[in-house]
Protein backbone atom coordinates (compact mmCIF):
# COMPACT_ATOMS: atom_id res chain seq x y z
CA UNK A 1 0.00 0.00 0.00
CA UNK A 2 2.92 2.32 0.85
CA UNK A 3 4.55 1.57 -2.51
CA UNK A 4 1.36 2.32 -4.36
CA UNK A 5 1.00 5.66 -2.61
CA UNK A 6 4.64 6.53 -3.42
CA UNK A 7 4.05 5.78 -7.07
CA UNK A 8 0.99 8.01 -7.12
CA UNK A 9 2.97 10.84 -5.54
CA UNK A 10 5.77 10.45 -8.07
CA UNK A 11 3.31 10.54 -10.96
CA UNK A 12 1.72 13.66 -9.56
CA UNK A 13 5.08 15.38 -9.38
CA UNK A 14 5.77 14.62 -13.03
CA UNK A 15 4.34 16.19 -16.17
CA UNK A 16 0.95 14.44 -15.89
CA UNK A 17 -0.13 16.07 -12.63
CA UNK A 18 -3.82 15.87 -11.77
CA UNK A 19 -5.83 19.15 -11.60
CA UNK A 20 -6.59 20.33 -8.07
CA UNK A 21 -10.29 20.45 -7.25
CA UNK A 22 -11.73 23.85 -6.30
CA UNK A 23 -14.82 25.14 -4.55
CA UNK A 24 -16.60 25.35 -7.88
CA UNK A 25 -16.31 21.58 -8.26
CA UNK A 26 -18.42 20.83 -5.19
CA UNK A 27 -21.91 19.49 -6.00
CA UNK A 28 -24.63 22.04 -5.30
CA UNK A 29 -26.50 19.56 -3.10
CA UNK A 30 -23.40 19.08 -0.97
CA UNK A 31 -22.93 22.83 -0.59
CA UNK A 32 -26.59 23.21 0.44
CA UNK A 33 -26.15 20.61 3.16
CA UNK A 34 -23.24 22.63 4.55
CA UNK A 35 -25.08 25.98 4.38
CA UNK A 36 -27.92 24.58 6.51
CA UNK A 37 -25.67 24.88 9.56
CA UNK A 38 -24.65 28.50 8.97
CA UNK A 39 -26.32 31.74 9.98
CA UNK A 40 -28.18 33.74 7.30
CA UNK A 41 -25.54 36.53 7.06
CA UNK A 42 -22.83 33.92 6.44
CA UNK A 43 -24.96 32.15 3.83
CA UNK A 44 -25.39 35.41 1.93
CA UNK A 45 -21.64 36.08 2.04
CA UNK A 46 -20.77 32.62 0.69
CA UNK A 47 -23.33 33.01 -2.10
CA UNK A 48 -20.92 35.48 -3.72
CA UNK A 49 -18.16 32.91 -4.14
CA UNK A 50 -19.33 31.20 -7.34
CA UNK A 51 -22.32 29.75 -9.16
CA UNK A 52 -22.46 26.57 -7.09
CA UNK A 53 -22.66 28.49 -3.82
CA UNK A 54 -25.09 31.00 -5.30
CA UNK A 55 -27.45 28.26 -6.42
CA UNK A 56 -27.12 26.30 -3.18
CA UNK A 57 -27.83 29.40 -1.09
CA UNK A 58 -31.33 29.62 -2.58
CA UNK A 59 -32.40 26.06 -1.78
CA UNK A 60 -35.72 25.90 0.06
CA UNK A 61 -34.54 23.31 2.59
CA UNK A 62 -31.66 25.62 3.61
CA UNK A 63 -33.95 28.54 4.46
CA UNK A 64 -36.73 26.47 5.97
CA UNK A 65 -34.36 25.68 8.85
CA UNK A 66 -34.01 29.42 9.49
CA UNK A 67 -37.72 30.25 9.46
CA UNK A 68 -39.84 30.20 12.65
CA UNK A 69 -41.85 27.01 13.01
CA UNK A 70 -45.10 28.97 12.59
CA UNK A 71 -43.94 31.01 9.60
CA UNK A 72 -47.15 30.21 7.67
CA UNK A 73 -49.16 32.01 10.36
CA UNK A 74 -46.76 34.96 10.10
CA UNK A 75 -47.23 35.08 6.33
CA UNK A 76 -51.02 35.28 6.70
CA UNK A 77 -50.76 37.82 9.53
CA UNK A 78 -48.15 40.18 8.12
CA UNK A 79 -48.29 39.97 4.32
CA UNK A 80 -51.21 41.48 2.42
CA UNK A 81 -50.73 39.61 -0.86
CA UNK A 82 -48.28 36.77 -1.16
CA UNK A 83 -47.18 35.56 -4.62
CA UNK A 84 -47.64 31.81 -4.92
CA UNK A 85 -44.10 31.33 -6.23
CA UNK A 86 -42.29 32.82 -3.22
CA UNK A 87 -39.24 30.77 -2.22
CA UNK A 88 -38.36 30.14 1.41
CA UNK A 89 -35.48 32.58 0.99
CA UNK A 90 -37.93 35.26 -0.24
CA UNK A 91 -40.21 34.59 2.75
CA UNK A 92 -37.27 34.90 5.14
CA UNK A 93 -36.19 38.19 3.55
CA UNK A 94 -39.72 39.62 3.81
CA UNK A 95 -40.05 38.60 7.44
CA UNK A 96 -36.83 40.48 8.20
CA UNK A 97 -38.54 43.71 7.10
CA UNK A 98 -40.46 45.74 9.68
CA UNK A 99 -43.91 44.51 8.65
CA UNK A 100 -46.83 46.74 9.67
CA UNK A 101 -50.24 45.28 10.52
CA UNK A 102 -53.46 46.24 12.33
CA UNK A 103 -53.73 49.48 10.38
CA UNK A 104 -50.04 50.28 10.76
CA UNK A 105 -50.22 50.47 14.56
CA UNK A 106 -48.04 47.38 15.09
CA UNK A 107 -44.87 45.98 13.56
CA UNK A 108 -43.32 42.52 13.60
CA UNK A 109 -40.01 41.40 12.18
CA UNK A 110 -37.50 38.57 12.21
CA UNK A 111 -34.07 39.35 13.64
CA UNK A 112 -31.49 37.88 11.19
CA UNK A 113 -28.93 37.56 14.01
CA UNK A 114 -31.10 35.24 16.10
CA UNK A 115 -34.00 34.17 13.80
CA UNK A 116 -36.32 35.40 16.57
CA UNK A 117 -39.56 37.37 16.25
CA UNK A 118 -39.82 40.92 17.61
CA UNK A 119 -43.13 42.79 18.02
CA UNK A 120 -43.59 46.55 18.52
CA UNK A 121 -46.86 48.34 19.37
CA UNK A 122 -47.30 52.05 18.69
CA UNK A 123 -48.47 54.51 21.35
CA UNK A 124 -51.54 55.10 19.16
CA UNK A 125 -52.56 51.47 19.74
CA UNK A 126 -52.40 51.88 23.53
CA UNK A 127 -55.15 52.91 25.95
CA UNK A 128 -53.97 56.13 27.57
CA UNK A 129 -56.05 57.84 30.24
CA UNK A 130 -56.79 61.43 29.17
CA UNK A 131 -55.24 61.08 25.71
CA UNK A 132 -58.09 63.01 24.05
CA UNK A 133 -57.65 66.05 26.30
CA UNK A 134 -54.97 68.39 24.94
CA UNK A 135 -54.44 69.83 28.40
CA UNK A 136 -52.84 66.52 29.39
CA UNK A 137 -51.52 64.75 26.30
CA UNK A 138 -50.43 65.44 22.72
CA UNK A 139 -49.34 63.23 19.85
CA UNK A 140 -46.10 64.78 18.57
CA UNK A 141 -44.11 63.86 15.43
CA UNK A 142 -40.54 62.67 15.83
CA UNK A 143 -37.90 60.84 13.81
CA UNK A 144 -36.83 58.99 16.96
CA UNK A 145 -39.81 56.63 16.81
CA UNK A 146 -40.22 53.87 14.25
CA UNK A 147 -43.89 54.95 14.11
CA UNK A 148 -42.90 58.61 13.57
CA UNK A 149 -45.06 59.80 16.48
CA UNK A 150 -45.11 59.54 20.28
CA UNK A 151 -47.61 60.40 23.00
CA UNK A 152 -46.32 63.32 25.08
CA UNK A 153 -47.60 63.97 28.60
CA UNK A 154 -47.77 67.61 29.66
CA UNK A 155 -49.16 67.05 33.15
CA UNK A 156 -51.63 64.72 34.84
CA UNK A 157 -52.60 63.37 38.26
CA UNK A 158 -53.68 59.86 37.24
CA UNK A 159 -51.13 58.26 34.88
CA UNK A 160 -52.28 55.04 33.22
CA UNK A 161 -51.16 53.48 29.93
CA UNK A 162 -52.31 50.01 28.93
CA UNK A 163 -53.02 47.75 26.01
CA UNK A 164 -53.29 44.22 24.74
CA UNK A 165 -52.17 42.15 21.79
CA UNK A 166 -52.92 38.65 20.52
CA UNK A 167 -50.23 36.92 18.50
CA UNK A 168 -48.82 33.46 17.74
CA UNK A 169 -45.24 33.61 19.00
CA UNK A 170 -42.68 30.88 18.30
CA UNK A 171 -41.80 28.72 21.31
CA UNK A 172 -39.63 30.55 23.82
CA UNK A 173 -39.45 33.03 26.69
CA UNK A 174 -40.32 36.64 25.88
CA UNK A 175 -39.83 39.97 27.66
CA UNK A 176 -42.10 43.02 27.46
CA UNK A 177 -40.77 46.59 27.66
CA UNK A 178 -42.22 50.10 27.51
CA UNK A 179 -40.05 52.50 25.49
CA UNK A 180 -40.23 55.92 27.17
CA UNK A 181 -38.25 59.13 27.57
CA UNK A 182 -38.35 61.98 30.05
CA UNK A 183 -38.32 65.30 28.21
CA UNK A 184 -39.18 66.31 24.68
CA UNK A 185 -36.34 65.97 22.15
CA UNK A 186 -35.86 68.24 19.14
CA UNK A 187 -33.08 69.53 16.89
CA UNK A 188 -31.50 72.96 16.91
CA UNK A 189 -28.79 73.86 14.40
CA UNK A 190 -28.46 70.17 13.58
CA UNK A 191 -27.89 69.15 17.20
CA UNK A 192 -30.24 67.07 19.33
CA UNK A 193 -31.51 68.85 22.42
CA UNK A 194 -34.01 67.79 25.05
CA UNK A 195 -36.50 70.16 26.67
CA UNK A 196 -37.10 69.13 30.32
CA UNK A 197 -39.70 71.89 30.84
CA UNK A 198 -42.56 69.64 31.97
CA UNK A 199 -40.52 66.87 33.62
CA UNK A 200 -41.63 66.49 37.22
CA UNK A 201 -43.13 64.05 39.71
CA UNK A 202 -41.36 60.86 38.65
CA UNK A 203 -38.88 60.85 41.53
CA UNK A 204 -41.59 60.78 44.21
CA UNK A 205 -43.13 57.37 43.57
CA UNK A 206 -42.10 54.54 41.23
CA UNK A 207 -43.99 53.55 38.09
CA UNK A 208 -45.57 50.10 38.17
CA UNK A 209 -45.53 47.74 35.18
CA UNK A 210 -47.73 44.65 34.84
CA UNK A 211 -48.53 41.96 32.31
CA UNK A 212 -50.81 38.93 32.16
CA UNK A 213 -51.43 36.29 29.51
CA UNK A 214 -54.45 34.30 28.40
CA UNK A 215 -52.94 31.10 29.82
CA UNK A 216 -52.65 32.49 33.35
CA UNK A 217 -49.14 33.94 33.52
CA UNK A 218 -48.54 37.15 35.48
CA UNK A 219 -45.57 39.43 36.01
CA UNK A 220 -44.96 42.85 37.48
CA UNK A 221 -42.10 45.24 38.23
CA UNK A 222 -41.56 48.85 39.21
CA UNK A 223 -38.93 51.54 38.84
CA UNK A 224 -38.33 55.27 39.16
CA UNK A 225 -38.02 57.13 35.86
CA UNK A 226 -34.84 59.15 35.53
CA UNK A 227 -32.21 60.35 33.03
CA UNK A 228 -34.11 62.99 31.00
CA UNK A 229 -33.26 63.03 27.32
CA UNK A 230 -32.50 59.30 27.01
CA UNK A 231 -34.84 56.65 25.66
CA UNK A 232 -35.30 53.82 28.14
CA UNK A 233 -36.77 50.34 27.81
CA UNK A 234 -38.65 49.81 31.06
CA UNK A 235 -38.96 46.11 31.82
CA UNK A 236 -42.46 44.85 32.68
CA UNK A 237 -41.86 41.10 32.90
CA UNK A 238 -41.48 37.78 31.06
CA UNK A 239 -43.89 35.20 29.71
CA UNK A 240 -43.38 31.74 28.19
CA UNK A 241 -44.82 30.41 24.92
CA UNK A 242 -45.05 26.62 24.62
CA UNK A 243 -47.42 26.24 21.65
CA UNK A 244 -46.57 28.38 18.58
CA UNK A 245 -49.86 27.57 16.87
CA UNK A 246 -52.12 28.92 19.64
CA UNK A 247 -52.45 32.72 19.91
CA UNK A 248 -51.19 34.19 23.17
CA UNK A 249 -53.17 37.19 24.39
CA UNK A 250 -51.08 39.59 26.47
CA UNK A 251 -52.50 42.45 28.55
CA UNK A 252 -50.03 45.02 29.89
CA UNK A 253 -50.00 48.32 31.72
CA UNK A 254 -47.80 51.13 33.01
CA UNK A 255 -49.25 53.16 35.91
CA UNK A 256 -48.46 55.80 38.48
CA UNK A 257 -51.81 56.57 40.07
CA UNK A 258 -50.77 58.23 43.34
CA UNK A 259 -52.91 61.37 43.15
CA UNK A 260 -51.00 63.27 45.84
CA UNK A 261 -48.84 64.88 43.15
CA UNK A 262 -48.84 65.59 39.43
CA UNK A 263 -46.34 64.17 36.94
CA UNK A 264 -45.43 65.24 33.43
CA UNK A 265 -42.86 65.65 30.69
CA UNK A 266 -42.93 62.01 29.55
CA UNK A 267 -42.81 60.64 25.98
CA UNK A 268 -44.43 57.23 25.48
CA UNK A 269 -43.24 55.71 22.23
CA UNK A 270 -44.18 52.04 22.10
CA UNK A 271 -44.30 48.62 23.72
CA UNK A 272 -41.70 46.08 22.64
CA UNK A 273 -42.02 42.29 22.96
CA UNK A 274 -38.88 40.31 22.19
CA UNK A 275 -37.10 37.09 23.15
CA UNK A 276 -35.62 37.34 26.64
CA UNK A 277 -31.98 38.36 26.64
CA UNK A 278 -32.17 40.16 23.28
CA UNK A 279 -30.02 43.22 22.66
CA UNK A 280 -32.25 46.30 22.49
Amino acid sequence: MGAGFSGFAAESEGGDSLPKPGLGDLPESCVSSILMYLDPPDICKLARLNGAFRGASSADFVWETKLPSNYRYLIDKLFDKVPVNLTKKDIYARLCHHNRFDGGSKEAWLDPRTNAIFLSISSKALRITGIDDRRYWSHIPTEESRFRTVAYLHQIWWFEVGGEVEFCFPVGTYSLFFRVQLGRASKRLGRRICNPEHVHGWDIKPVRFQLSTSDGQHAQSQCYLSEPGNWSHCYAGDFIVENPNVPTKIKFSMTQIDCTHTKGGLCVDSVLICPSGSKL
